[in-house]
């Protein structure tokens, strides 16, 4: 048996040392990919749900309501007036029903969460699986959710409007006859106060971890996530610009109306007006409210201007202090077309 030379143990050791380097190379990269498997099947990859997209979510829910609710009163134009605003409380109340009928309770976002590319999430579910991967994966509400959200949102908000309104009328605070009535006044105001107090609290916690933007969320742990983790805008900039500066406008003159008067901003620019004779031969018979001939004429007093009935009550149990529209004169009383005055 011979032995091998020394220049072929060098020449085995320089063969099989690549080899080695290789296979300790592809070992080390298995077991860091094993180690991301690892990780991106139990842990949870931390999201950012834009705060401006929920806040304008629920500012579109709102629109939405009240676009709702405009084409509902336009279906009882023609009945009495101010029938309508004393079952306002329940209107409103049908018409959140509705939006959470056709959208929650079916697995399907409000009209304002859809447009924000938004849903809701069950954090209950999804905090004890620690398997989500992009972070926007997790089931919808439970059924039990769907209805506590119906009951608080539909139900509390009705009933505490219906509170509220109750306890003016009846002048809960002004008596002093009747202790009850003001204790229960008192615990009322507490409550309202406790709540707006909760809810400022939720708001700074809301802008700081961007989770839950109101009580309700908060209490049943029903988080807005992204329905799609890609979206395009649909929207341009310009456009947004647009709406923003009309609506800022729009919020300016809400404001500013109210603390004019516009018979005196009438009677200003009556001297101005083309047609004198016609519009002095207009405001002898048509109404100054709804701008129609009179089918019940009434005329108010002390200025003998003539209304119609129903414009002219409606105006009068609303405002205790109403002035003629034509001549900015307190009306003290109304009287029919050559009848009895009455208060």
């Amino acid at each position: 048996m011979t032995l091998p030379s020394h220049d072929a143990w060098i020449h085995t050791s320089h063969t099989l040392l690549p080899r080695w380097k290789s296979l300790s190379l592809l070992s080390h990269q298995v077991v860091e990919a094993r180690d991301v498997l690892n990780f991106c099947k139990t842990s949870t990859l931390p999201i950012s749900i834009s705060r401006v997209n929920q806040v304008d979510a629920a500012r579109l829910d709102v629109e939405m309501s009240a676009m709702l609710k405009e084409q509902l009163v336009k279906v009882f134009l023609l009945m009495k007036p101010g029938m309508l605003f004393q079952y306002e409380a329940e209107l409103d109340a049908f018409l959140e029903f509705l939006i959470w009928r056709f959208s929650i309770w079916v697995d399907k976002p409000t009209p304002g969460i859809a447009l924000m590319n938004l849903r809701y999430r069950d954090e209950r579910a999804v905090e004890p699986r620690d398997k989500v991967r992009t972070g926007l994966e997790g089931p919808g509400l439970t059924v039990a959710q769907k209805l506590w959200y119906c009951v608080a949102t539909v139900g509390g908000q009705y009933i505490w409007a219906r509170l509220q309104s109750f306890s003016a009328f009846r002048r809960w605070g002004d008596t002093e006859q009747r202790p009850l009535a003001r204790r229960l006044w008192i615990l009322i105001q507490r409550i309202e106060g406790i709540y707006r107090a909760a809810s400022f609290g939720n708001l700074l916690i809301f802008l700081c971890t961007g989770r839950y933007r109101n009580l309700i969320e908060r209490a049943l742990r029903a988080r807005l996530v992204y329905g799609s983790p890609n979206m395009n805008r649909a929207v341009s900039f310009e456009y947004m610009n647009r709406q923003l500066v009309w609506n800022e406008f729009s919020e300016m003159l809400l404001l500013l109306l109210p603390l004019l008067n516009s018979s005196s901003v009438k009677n200003l620019l009556r001297p101005f007006s083309k047609d004198k004779s016609s519009g002095s031969a207009e405001d002898g018979t048509a109404c100054p409210i709804c701008q129609a001939t009179p089918t019940i004429p009434y005329v108010a007093l002390p200025c003998q201007h003539r209304y119609c009935y129903y414009c002219l009550r409606t105006r009068c149990a609303a405002a205790p202090s109403f002035r003629c529209s034509r001549c900015s004169e307190p009306v003290v009383a109304m009287q029919r077309l050559g009848g009895v005055p009455t208060e």
